[in-house]
């Protein structure tokens, strides 16, 4: 979550072409400033600065240009910037000390001095690390690092410096592994406890992440940092109204730079959202963008409510502010979603088109999706989980039908029959849990590219005790969600369609609805929608997209085949066409009585967190089933992925 990063955390990362660009350039401008070339060695660093608008030492080595020519204040400048994106660079601290002293500024030279005292103190290769880490060199730091380690033993900051480099590679379970070791050896480094909750929070972990914001704030109450973390964790864990008042309190100090506030009033709005008090989120929003104008998620934000209207202004601001050259790349993401749907609203479907799809590419690029391995995947999955493998393991697991899983695609209408069956007095709505992708993850290994099961015939090893022991500790890990009391609860995660195989093993009496909507449409409404998670990176392109989506039938029609009548498939269009006929038939799988609030689903106060939630707080309608046709010019590689699933999806 978003909440639970501080912006000084959010690393860039590299891939090895822009690494090789980018430090060739640098090279050329330090050989150019050695021969005394300095305009010509300022020209390669500007180029630089166009492509890596963020590096720290391009910056560093500007100042050094700058020195040279004599030019004081410029050369404070670009590395008084320099140490803002890097504060490890010691050779930047230095320099700005002296020029500081030099211009009289004796509370700069003093700050100065102090931070580049500091870095001394340390071990020069922590220094380096976490410079490399600043600029996204992630691989050159994890070897200093892990060469270091070899070396010294078990230095504290250096296996909390490790984490958070295997953390960014995407590696949160060593990452975890690293700091709860440096806990173990200084148990009071509350720097490494706060990073260890925040990871806990990556990992789907909230409640032990509160717990560990508990024992910081029982150290330093008045911590910033420390009370944003409880509110990550309350957010994490669906306790949304009292961020609300957290927020509020931690804006109402006064002491928060822009950014900050800037963030505050986005985490609060988020919550308002969640809440469904949309006028006060969107005055939150907009506070965020008073504070930082190219506040992209802020935007975007606002575009995810899919019910506010952009001014023309508005539209005028995001197309500058996407613009500019130096803009953090998120942010340009954020903002070419927002600009589509904002244009969309304006029936400029051409305009809207480009900015979506410039959003999609650049969303792609930054992933590692590939199709040809989730298709391998769902083989392998077929291949281990055959009609005889689920009878050999009969009456395995825990015969608790409590929990609802609802399965599918993003964007298919999952909400809206989440919030169908939240309505019903005897179902408690949860969120998409990621439980069930854990417990695959640790025990079939995940695909690099994709994250889907590596292994999936290592759950063939699993013995009947294994089994229902993982279906108590799904009951038991989900408790925390389950506020109501009621007696079934729902897991609406679509992409548990993976994992339909362990979900029958280890919870054989699960409720189960496969939730399809028209190809078309929901590659289109994939196409348009940015989210907020890794496990969606297969809709960043159309034929992705429809490539996934021709997959999943193919999953679907096999865990048909192993476990007949298991999954209730809903199709989406058949609910709008028939409310009544849907819900009835919905409940009946569930083996529910009818209970009219199901029809009047928008009516229920709860907690939604999906992009579809303002939607299903209206009542039903039809306007959304054919938005895709005005985009049908631009729609011909979806549909040529999706072959014969065009038509076929219902079969």
């Amino acid at each position: 979550m978003a909440e639970a990063l501080p912006a000084d955390r959010r690393r860039a990362v590299n891939a090895p072409s822009d690494i090789d660009t980018r430090d060739t350039l640098l090279h050329r401008a330090r050989e150019l400033r050695v021969d005394a070339r300095m305009p010509e060695a300022l020209a390669v660093l500007a180029d630089l600065h166009h492509l890596h608008p963020r590096f720290s030492r391009l910056h560093q080595e500007r100042g050094h240009c700058h020195v040279l020519l004599g030019n004081a204040a410029a050369a404070v400048e670009a590395l008084g910037q320099a140490v803002r994106l890097n504060p490890s660079l010691p050779a930047s601290w230095d320099m700005l000390e002296q020029l500081h002293r030099l211009r009289g500024e004796t509370a700069e030279a003093a700050y100065a001095a102090e931070r580049l005292a500091v870095l001394n103190q340390l071990p020069p290769e922590v220094v380096a690390a976490d410079s490399l880490l600043a600029d996204g060199d992630l691989e050159p730091a994890e070897t200093i690092l892990r060469d270091y380690l070899r070396r010294a033993g078990d230095n504290v900051g250096a296996l909390r410096l490790l984490a958070r480099v295997r953390q960014t590679q995407e590696e949160p379970e060593e990452a975890a592994t690293l700091l709860e070791a440096a806990l173990e050896r200084a148990p009071d480094y509350h720097a490494a406890r706060l990073d260890y909750a925040m990871l806990l929070l990556t990992l789907q972990q909230p409640l032990p992440a509160r717990r560990e914001a508990e024992h910081l704030l029982a150290q330093d109450p008045a911590n910033r940092d420390y009370r944003k973390l409880y509110g990550a964790a309350c957010v994490a864990l669906g306790d949304h109204e009292p961020v609300i008042d957290l927020y509020e309190t931690l804006l109402a100090d006064g002491r928060g730079s822009s950014a900050e506030v800037a963030d505050l009033r986005l985490w609060r709005a988020n919550a308002l959202k969640v809440t469904g008090r949309q006028g006060e989120a969107i005055a939150d929003y907009r506070a965020s963008l008073a504070a930082r104008p190219d506040n992209g998620v802020a935007w975007f934000s606002l575009a995810n409510l899919k019910t506010h209207a952009f001014t023309k202004d508005d539209v005028a601001r995001m197309q500058a502010a996407e613009a500019r050259h130096d803009l953090q790349e998120m942010d340009r993401v954020y903002l070419c979603f927002a600009l589509g749907k904002a244009l969309e609203d304006q029936k400029d479907h051409a305009a809207s088109w480009r900015f979506y799809e410039r959003g999609n590419a650049l969303r792609s690029a930054a992933g590692r999706w590939r199709p040809e391995v989730a298709e391998a995947c769902a083989r392998r999955l077929k291949a281990v989980f055959t009609a005889e493998f689920f009878a050999a393991r009969s009456g395995w697991g825990v015969a608790d039908a409590a929990p609802v899983f609802i399965v599918g695609l993003p964007r298919s209408g999952s909400t809206l029959i989440e919030q169908i069956l939240a309505s019903h007095s005897a179902v408690e709505g949860t969120q998409e849990l990621t439980v069930i992708d854990r417990y695959v993850g640790e025990l079939c290994g995940r695909d690099p590219h994709c994250g889907l099961p590596l292994h999936p015939e290592a759950i063939a090893r699993l013995t009947a005790d294994q089994a229902r022991a993982l279906g108590q500790r799904f009951l038991t890990d989900t408790a925390v969600r389950r506020r109501l009391g009621r007696p079934f609860f729902i897991d609406k995660m679509p992409n548990n369609v993976w994992h339909i195989g362990l979900i029958q093993l280890i919870l054989p009496r699960a409720i189960i609805i496969d939730v399809r909507r028209s190809p078309m449409a929901c590659g289109f409404s994939n196409l348009k929608q940015l989210f907020g998670t890794t496990h969606h990176a297969f809709t960043y392109g159309a034929e992705a997209i429809g490539r996934y989506y021709r997959t999943y039938l193919e999953l679907m029609s096999h865990w048909d085949d192993v476990l007949p009548g298991r999954a209730l498939r809903v199709n989406y269009e058949d609910v709008v066409d028939d409310l009544e006929g849907g819900v009835r038939r919905i409940l009946a799988h569930c083996g529910l009585p009818f209970e009219p609030a199901c029809l009047a689903f928008h009516q229920t106060r709860r907690s939604i967190r999906t992009p579809s939630s303002e939607q299903v707080r209206r009542p039903i309608a039809r306007e959304g089933l054919d938005q895709w046709r005005n985009y049908t010019p631009w729609l011909s590689p979806l549909e040529d992925a999706l072959g014969d699933a065009v038509t076929g999806y219902r079969d």
